[in-house]
Order: structure tokens, then C-alpha cells, then sequence
């Protein structure tokens, strides 16, 4: 084996790393013999869509496979889809984007490109904003990208396919929108662009699209999708299953403390650094001492080892040993006597909308008065046993300490 193909041999290895698709792996390994015979780093493009201020935990795999590119020296593009924006990814939605405004677009791109660096290297990363050239497209331009494309094949797509048989509208607008997002690929002669596997069918929009302009297709590389926080769904800022990578230590950790155990095991391969042996171990721990685990690894990413460490210690003070006091909103209560029922207690503290509400957090068990689920009906009495400082909990991050007024 030669030098070159040692190399590439090395570089392959690291891309394939916890990617979940790679089309197709003998064009990649041919660009990369290339690039390396000629000391042409590769251009690799990654898009992203300000549609939120928010990155979240399963965005950061795709970064951190950009980061590989860079880290092994290609030229890095990250794409803010200043335009694409406008008009919103139609991918696995079950109707149209809600449009952002201009001042949405540009508060939501100062934040995200604050938080790509905690992951990507600034001075070896390209910014590009696709209104530099989309806005610019004439009609006459936009109508030869259009003709390159047949109308079959976009609404072949299981998201408009669905749409349509439902009978939900499908708007041009959002038609056009792979089309767009693939010409970015055209205008920057892309050899990879990187995505997560729900966008598969964009990113191989951008090969078919260089094919109709004379150029090479880009190689496509997919990375898996985290599942968010509530153990079915992929994390996302639509359905609000994410931690963001801008939130505080604490949020992290506590947030990251709430998922399912089954997905331990994944979120530890794909959320950390961690080697695969070290993974090993940590899932032969009982599965909240490896979930403190991987929530320590991913504030220790985010922030540092001693605001990690702090979390950890916060959270072991406050949830373990249930001490809820610092984590309480103190509440007045001025109006308590010995017939107060539990019920009339939530209403009285505005804790509750209504009675039924009250009810049905109780028989669900999810009140708490020191440290003590309470299961008990409309008639439980109060009594004298309430005393200022005692703390009522309401599902698993609501605490309230309660201070009587005499």
C-alpha cells in the first residue's frame, strides 16, 4: 500500500465514524485519493437554517462530523440559509412553515454562530449566506434551475406524498425549496455536503442538480438522528424535546437526566467524545449513575469540567438527597384553616387553572409535600400538619415552599 492510499485509508476511517450513511462510499474514497494526490482539500458544504435561536444536541453530531473535514484539513462551508429560511424545509412536515421575518432570521443567525464555534474551529471555517447568490437569481435563471427538474420527481417525496393524499396543501413556494437548497451545491462546486438522515432526499437533490450543470456530484454523508427527550421522536426545536448547547449547566444536566434509560447507551455513543471502551463500562453501571455519567460528559463539552462537575454535585444534592429548598419558589399563603382541602390549597396558590386540573394532578401522583406523594381525594383534610418552609412539588421540576401568613 502506498503513502497516498494509507492516507486515505486513515481519512476514511475517521469520516465513517458514527455516520449512518455514506452515497456512495467509492466516489468518496476516489475524491479523497484526488484531493490528496493533488493537495486539493475537498470543498464540504453543511446548510443550515436559521429558523430557530436554539442549536440542540442532535445538530451537533453533523458539526462535529464537519469538524473531521476540518480537522483533517478540507475547506469547510457552512451554508446560514439566510434565504432558504424565508421559505422552510418542507422535510417530514405535515404542513407549511410559518414565514420568518428578516429581524427573526438575523437575531436567530448572531446566535447560532456563537454556538457552532463552541464546536468548530472560527479561523478555519468559511461562513456563507445563500441570499449572496439565490437573492440575486433573475427569473430567467430561476426557470432554467426549475427545468432541470420534473414535478414527479419532487412530490415523490413521503412528506408532500402524504400531504397530498390527505388532501393538506402543498404551496409552490415550498416545491422550490429543495431546488434552492440543492443549487447551493452547484454555486460552490460542493465535493461532500453533510446532513442528517431526514435529509437524504435534499442533499440528494444537490447530486442530481450538478449532474443537469456539468459538474461532479457531490458525495452525500448522513448522520443519525438523536432521539429527543421524549424517547420517540427525533430531537427537535418543533417538538421542544431538545437541550440547546447554549443552555446553563444545570439545564443540561437535569434535562439530561430525564431520558429514558433505553436511550443511554446511544446518547453515550453519539452525544459524547467517550471511546468505545469507556462506553462499555459506563452501561454496566446502574443506569442513574450512567446517566449522571453522560450528563457530566455533555455539560463538560459545553462548558468546562468544573461547571460539569458542579451540575453533577447540584444535582446529587438537590435530587438525590431531596434537598429541594434552593430549587423552591416561595408562595404565601394567607388564607389557611383546618378544612382546607389539598385541592383548594393548589387553587388557593394559583398552582392550578381549575379544581379538575387539581384532581387529576392528584390521582396521576404527581404532587409531592415533602418528599411525599400524596393519592388522596377531594375530601383530604389539611389539618395543622402545613407549616411555613414545607415544600410542594408538582411533576418533577415544579417546587414550591410554602410561608403561611398569620
Amino acid at each position: 500500500m502506498n503513502n497516498i492510499a494509507k492516507k486515505v485509508k486513515n481519512q476514511l476511517k475517521i469520516i465513517q465514524n458514527k455516520t449512518a450513511k455514506i452515497i456512495n462510499e467509492e466516489e468518496l474514497e476516489r475524491k479523497l485519493y484526488n484531493s490528496i494526490k493533488n493537495k486539493k482539500p475537498l470543498r464540504v458544504k453543511l446548510g443550515i437554517d436559521p429558523t430557530a435561536s436554539d442549536i440542540h444536541l442532535g445538530f451537533t453530531l453533523v458539526l462535529k462530523k464537519l469538524k473531521d473535514f476540518q480537522n483533517l484539513n478540507h475547506k469547510i462551508f457552512l451554508i446560514i440559509g439566510d434565504f432558504t429560511a424565508k421559505i422552510g424545509d418542507p422535510s417530514g412536515r405535515n404542513n407549511a412553515r410559518p414565514p420568518l421575518s428578516d429581524r427573526e432570521i438575523k437575531n436567530n443567525m448572531k446566535t447560532y454562530l456563537q454556538q457552532v464555534f463552541k464546536i468548530l474551529n472560527k479561523n478555519k471555517t468559511e461562513i456563507k449566506y445563500n441570499s449572496e447568490w439565490l437573492a440575486k437569481l433573475t427569473l430567467k435563471e430561476i426557470l432554467t434551475i426549475l427545468s432541470k427538474i420534473t414535478i414527479q420527481k419532487i412530490t415523490e417525496r413521503e412528506d408532500f406524498k402524504k400531504r397530498i393524499n390527505e388532501n393538506n396543501p402543498v404551496f409552490l413556494h415550498e416545491i422550490i425549496y429543495p431546488l434552492l437548497q440543492a443549487y447551493d451545491s452547484v454555486y460552490l462546486r460542493a465535493d461532500i455536503e453533510l446532513g442528517g438522515l431526514d435529509q437524504e432526499l435534499n442533499c440528494l437533490m444537490g447530486r442530481e442538480l450538478q449532474v443537469k450543470f456539468g459538474q461532479e456530484p457531490q458525495v452525500v454523508i448522513l448522520m443519525p438522528l438523536l432521539i429527543g427527550l421524549d424517547g420517540k421522536y427525533k430531537m427537535s426545536k418543533s417538538r421542544g424535546n431538545y437541550i440547546g448547547i447554549n443552555e446553563t449547566p444545570d439545564e443540561i444536566f437535569g434535562k439530561t437526566m430525564s431520558i429514558p434509560d433505553n436511550l443511554i447507551e446511544n446518547w453515550l455513543k453519539l452525544a459524547t467524545d467517550l471511546p468505545e471502551k469507556e462506553i462499555k463500562r459506563i452501561l454496566k453501571l446502574h443506569p442513574m449513575e450512567a446517566k449522571k455519567r453522560l450528563a457530566y460528559e455533555i455539560v463538560k463539552i459545553y462548558h468546562n469540567k468544573e461547571l460539569a462537575l458542579k451540575a453533577l454535585k447540584k444535582f446529587e444534592q438537590t435530587f438525590q438527597k431531596k434537598d429541594y429548598q434552593d430549587l423552591a419558589k416561595e408562595l404565601t399563603l394567607s388564607d389557611y384553616h383546618k378544612n382546607l382541602t389539598l385541592i383548594d390549597l393548589l387553587c388557593q396558590l394559583n398552582l392550578v387553572k381549575s379544581k379538575s386540573e387539581a384532581r387529576r394532578l392528584i390521582e396521576q401522583g404527581a404532587i409531592e409535600i415533602n418528599n411525599t406523594k400524596i393519592f388522596l381525594n377531594d375530601v383530604w383534610v389539611l389539618n395543622n400538619n402545613l407549616k411555613s418552609g414545607d415544600i410542594i412539588r408538582i411533576g418533577k421540576k415544579n417546587f414550591y415552599r410554602i410561608k403561611i401568613e398569620k
